[in-house]
Parts: structure tokens; C-alpha cells; sequence
């Protein structure tokens, strides 16, 4: 599960970063307009990429103490099975 949204969010940068560039080469504009431009839409790239990769952080934190979670109670019932 965790793999797919990784995979998702890689494909969605690539695409969206793909198509930015293509876009902004094939615009009509001076080279400082563009690289200002360029600059600007790294970084909020950047900043949209930083808040998926806390939000997965999160996620995943979240899985792993249900998981543990999930191990204890099943550690509980197998040890009550054996002790009876």
C-alpha cells in the first residue's frame, strides 16, 4: 500500500515536472522572465514535495504503531492459547 502512493507521488512529480518544462520552453517569453519563472516553480515544487513527503512520514508512522499495536494483541492471544 505504502509502495503504490510512493510510486504515485513519483509519477505525479515526474509528470508535472515534465510538462512544466515543456510548457515554459515553448512559451513566449524573455530568458530572465523564464528563469524567473523556472525559479519560482521549483520552489514551490519543492515546498508541495516537502509537505507529500511529511504527509507519507506521517502515514507511515501511523502504520508501523497499528502494526505494532495489531503484533501485541496477537502476541496476547497466542500466549493465553498456550497458557491454557
Amino acid at each position: 500500500m505504502f509502495r503504490k502512493a510512493s510510486d504515485f507521488f513519483a509519477g505525479f512529480v515526474l509528470g508535472f515536472l515534465t510538462g512544466a518544462l515543456v510548457a515554459l520552453l515553448f512559451a513566449p517569453r524573455r530568458g530572465e522572465e523564464t528563469r524567473a519563472l523556472l525559479q519560482e516553480k521549483g520552489i514551490e515544487l519543492r515546498e508541495r514535495a516537502l509537505e507529500k513527503v511529511e504527509e507519507l512520514q506521517e502515514k507511515g508512522k501511523k502504520i508501523i504503531e497499528e502494526g505494532k499495536e495489531v503484533a501485541a494483541q496477537r502476541r496476547e492471544e497466542l500466549l493465553k492459547k498456550l497458557g491454557a
